[in-house]
């Protein structure tokens, strides 16, 4: 099955699990008050993230606020928007006025922005109740979210496992049931990696698409926020505030409901031959013989340009210099409030012969080129988020966990991770469009929430 909102809304009407539409319809019929919400995820908060460690810092004021001014909006009749008063939570590499935004690190523990980021900004203005910042590996460069400073943060599906990273804070915020949505960003991957661990929906956009000004930086040229949610749904409908577009500010059936006739989908050999675990497999296979009886075109594709782990180490070599020299000029040498790790990794390029990194641009320059001639004849891509589930924390982070999402970020395109669960294990898969269709990606959100897989 695909994995999609799990809680029961008899049993626990005030948690964000329940979905956007119904959360929506209680809020406009009176039945739910904004206030009333944000104390019952606050209390969760409280009482679960001890041992989750997925905020580092819980705003219940900030919080408290904003439900009081959604609520004044409800009862008035003019909210702001389908999301008003649904509570949720931002990485904490994005800047939000009067809180602190750490990156993940002792430098920047005091670090408090006086103005919001722009996909913060957004949020705010579509009336979102903010519960707090999210736990995320150091500086955003790492895939597990063992932080050194803020904590480990805990999988809510696997006691004991990471969420994934660099957004692993995200990942488990919205697993646990804490937010409607939580705010990640994904440099090789780090919004859809955890989303895949987590069991939940991950999106990136295109890039460019939402703007990077006031989110600390790892390399501007692959960075992009985007939101994680528990259904495709409502995971567009954040995304959409997030792009900006008119039809997020609008009540009503979003435009969701394109269906697969007629799409073209290739799936990519080279992401199905690098040890991808078999039960992921197994899952791709499922899903891809779901969508074909409902109409999609699926087809079987090389892409030579395309060498996953070659690609991965070149972006990673880009990703290190890039960052190296940005905080560099952010808080100058030694990196004072850096981990010993994570200034290592920083200082790794520093090693090598200058004309590596010229390889390592050449790579994803070449990569860039190729990507006219692959989309000329088909709509989607369609592969496996991750090589492989989630795994224990202290095993050492496997070397191809972003061999398969770096791919939209070398490339620019928009990105779905989509959760499913196979014979007991949680898996993901990927749909990514050709850069600039991010509607195309965000119109199949009803059709990916109603595909079932035996």
């Amino acid at each position: 099955m695909i994995l999609t909102t799990a809680a029961d809304p008899d049993r626990d009407p005030l948690n964000p699990q329940i979905g956007l539409n119904r959360l929506q319809g209680r809020l406009r019929s009176g039945e739910l008050d904004p206030v009333e919400l944000a104390e019952s995820c606050l209390a969760r908060v409280a009482s679960m993230d001890p041992a989750l460690h997925s905020f580092i810092t819980v705003s219940t004021e900030r919080a408290l606020a904003d439900a009081q001014a959604s609520r004044a909006r409800w009862r008035s009749g003019r909210p702001l928007g389908p999301c008003d008063g649904l509570p949720i939570a931002i990485k904490d590499n994005v800047d939000v006025a009067g809180l602190p935004c750490t990156a993940g690190t002792e430098a920047f523990r005091h670090r408090v922005p006086t103005e919001d980021a722009v996909v913060a900004a957004r949020l705010r203005r579509a009336g979102t109740v903010l519960l707090g910042k999210l736990n995320m590996h150091e500086a955003a460069l790492g895939a597990t979210t063992d932080n050194p400073v803020y904590g480990r943060c805990m999988n809510p599906l696997h006691a004991g496992h990471t969420p994934g990273g660099s957004s692993g804070g995200s990942g488990a915020a919205v697993a646990a049931g804490f937010v409607s949505m939580a705010v990640g960003t994904d440099t090789m991957g780090s919004v859809r990696i955890p989303a895949a661990y987590c069991g939940v929906f991950g999106f990136k956009p295109s890039w460019q698409s939402v703007l990077n000004s006031g989110i600390v930086p790892l390399h501007a040229g692959f960075d992009s926020p985007g939101p994680l949610a528990r259904s495709a749904s409502d995971l567009a409908a954040f995304a959409r505030i997030m792009l900006a577009q008119p039809s997020a500010e609008a009540f009503g059936d979003l435009p969701d409901q394109r269906s697969w006739t007629g799409l073209r989908v290739a799936r990519l050999t080279e992401a199905e031959t690098c040890g991808v675990d078999p039960t992921i497999l197994a899952g791709l296979e499922a899903v891809s013989e779901a969508w074909s009886q409902v109409g999609a075109q699926i087809t079987h594709q090389r892409w030579p340009a395309w060498q996953p782990s070659l690609a991965r180490r070149a972006g990673l070599l880009l990703c290190e210099a890039e960052g190296l020299a940005w905080w560099r000029q952010a808080i100058g040498e030694p990196l004072s409030g850096l981990s010993a790790e994570l200034s290592a990794m920083l200082r790794y390029p520093l090693g090598l012969p200058p004309a590596r990194l010229e390889q390592a641009a050449s790579t994803i320059a070449r990569l860039r080129d190729a990507v006219p001639a692959l989309f000329s004849d088909i709509d989607l891509l369609l592969l496996p988020t991750s090589t492989r589930p989630s795994f224990a924390h202290g095993q050492a982070a496997p070397a191809d966990q972003a061999d398969l999402t770096a791919l939209a970020n070398f490339i620019g395109a928009p990105a779905w991770a989509i959760p499913f669960q196979w014979q007991g294990t949680v898996g993901s898969l990927q749909l990514i469009a050709a850069p600039g269709r991010d509607e195309l990606l965000l119109s199949l959100a009803r059709a990916i929430d109603q595909t079932e897989i035996r």
